[in-house]
């Protein structure tokens, strides 16, 4: 699933070719939304949330979620899609550019005032106006003995963070994803530290060579000893077993 900076990456190209221009054709290729016509409104934002994308055109909120095969194209008007279009979910029409959302896990239309229905559980933003490092460690620490690995993963708690960066900071901090998350020492340093790699990859075409991340069985680039790979909430968190002893009860 894309994490938070892919999703603020993906706001920041549409937020160049949509904001403050008129949409001149919008096509919702969702069946609930599918007679919805946004055509001669003006878009007046488009900013992420987390892992969310939201669309603000007049009174409504245009909401899509990439889920995890989600991806937004842009391409000047009459441009050929480089996708196949039975897999567009949402197009967008200005006067000179087409915006495309291929394979989105949500799709979906709400009023402008009901935007907390689908943000309003998330935690703070580790790229957004409303981070807190001190709640973001509160809300880790209040979720006790729910191993870090899981708590991190959880977008209630602070909002962006997927799978990879869930590792590459476990791994940064010397913390087995396995620990309690209330008996993580320092959870302060963890999120800053999170919100600093992610803040510095967001405007990176291709993010920071990974520690660990997609590399069990190779060696540790820290101190050489073979990274392991162990199941935590169905996906694989890799760690290394020097640098990050195993907890122990």
């Amino acid at each position: 699933m894309p994490e938070g900076d892919t999703v603020w990456r993906t706001a920041k190209s549409l937020r160049a070719v949509l904001s403050g221009r008129v949409l001149r054709r919008t096509d919702f290729r969702v069946p609930r939304f599918a007679t919805t016509d946004l055509a001669g409104q003006e878009v007046d934002e488009v900013l992420s949330r987390g892992k969310h994308l939201l669309i603000r055109v007049g009174t409504s909120t245009i909401h899509t979620h990439l889920k995890m095969e989600g991806v937004w194209h842009v391409y000047r008007l009459g441009e050929r899609w480089r996708r196949p279009g039975h897999q567009a979910r949402l197009v967008l029409d200005t006067d000179a550019h087409t915006a495309v959302g291929f394979s989105l896990g949500v799709t979906e239309i709400l009023g402008r005032d009901r935007e907390d229905d689908v943000v309003g559980h998330l935690g703070p933003d580790l790229l957004g106006a409303d981070w807190d490092a001190a709640v973001a460690a509160a809300n880790l620490r209040a979720a006790g003995d729910q191993p870090i690995g899981l708590s991190l993963l959880d977008q209630r708690n602070l909002a962006g963070i997927g799978n990879i960066y869930r590792n590459e900071v476990c791994f940064l901090r010397g913390v087995d994803p396995f620990t309690p998350s209330a008996q993580v020492p320092d959870l302060r340093g963890l999120v800053t530290l999170a919100q600093r790699i992610l803040f510095a990859d967001r405007d990176r075409p291709v993010r920071h060579r990974p520690w660990v991340y997609g590399r069990a069985g190779q060696r540790c680039r820290r101190c050489g000893a073979p990274l392991e790979a162990r199941d935590l909430g169905g996906r694989n968190v890799i760690s290394c077993p020097r640098c990050q002893p195993a907890f122990r009860t």
